[in-house]
């Protein structure tokens, strides 16, 4: 790799490579010994195609949910079995991983700033901005760029566009999905809004078992299939159709408080 060698965004490699590697490095801890991330299916992550890849994933905090993700995969393609040990596996990172993230949140201060550097493909958002609720037109550079990514490598995405739980799954990921016809990994995450502050920067709680299923590819028709059916495929393969929400008594509640409690002694251990 040339030293000045730059991705399609017009990221220099050489420089994106080791922000990975010491953010991979400081943030590792997060998920290995701070609080425990409990990984499934590595292998899938492993038999991916180099390239249009579109992993969907629930979304918990701003920016910890990616790191685990980056994490994750290059834990996995250097031959990891569900596992996070041993943090050489960030030396030589998988470079072309993007996320689709909002364009203020990765505008919001040096840090985000520097994160973006990392992969992010930054939007504007059509339904909310600076906190308040907006109608505006998707814009076409952002489609594009989205295609770009795709073609580049594999690309994340957050497809409610929030942090909060069981909101709407947002059409645009359909129409990204029937455009540029990419393979599509569901991802379920759980934990984080337990153990990190909103933005996922902070350590909230320690000693919280973090989970990350990833799963098989949905299987969609890209010619018939509608955008609604394809909106539904993703909210039940991340879990967040309205049939998983459960209303629980404060008697149930406080059991599984318990039984995960259970699952968390290895902090104390």
């Amino acid at each position: 790799m040339g030293l000045f060698k730059k991705n399609p965004f017009g990221h220099i490699l050489f420089i994106k490579k080791w922000i990975i590697r010491v953010f991979g490095v400081i943030s590792h801890g997060r998920y290995q010994r701070f609080n425990d991330l409990k990984i499934e299916g590595s292998e899938i992550i492993r038999d991916l195609p180099e390239s249009n890849v579109l992993f969907v994933s629930n979304h918990q905090t701003y920016f910890a949910d990616v790191a685990a993700m980056l994490h994750v995969f290059n834990a996995s393609l250097k031959g990891r079995i569900d596992s996070l040990k041993n943090v050489g596996y960030i030396w030589n990172p998988k470079l072309n991983i993007y996320y689709i993230a909002a364009s203020e949140t990765m505008k919001s201060g040096l840090l985000p700033k520097i994160f973006a550097y990392t992969g992010s493909i930054s939007i504007q958002r059509t339904w909310r901005s600076a906190g308040k609720d907006v109608n505006r037109q998707v814009k076409m550079s952002d489609i594009t760029n989205i295609g770009t990514a795709l073609n580049d490598g594999w690309v994340i995405t957050f497809p409610q566009g929030t942090t909060t739980p069981f909101k709407p799954i947002r059409r645009g990921t359909a129409h990204i999905i029937k455009t540029y016809k990419p393979i599509v990994i569901p991802i379920v995450i759980d934990g984080f809004r337990r153990s990190f502050d909103k933005k996922g920067l902070m350590i909230k709680k320690r000693g919280v078992l973090q989970s990350f299923v990833i799963k098989k590819p949905i299987e969609i028709d890209y010619e018939n299939d509608s955008m609604d059916e394809i909106v539904k495929q993703i909210e039940h393969s991340i879990e967040q159709h309205k049939s998983f929400l459960k209303v629980v008594s404060e008697k149930e509640y406080q059991k599984s408080e318990e039984e995960l409690n259970k699952q968390r002694t290895f902090w104390r251990d």
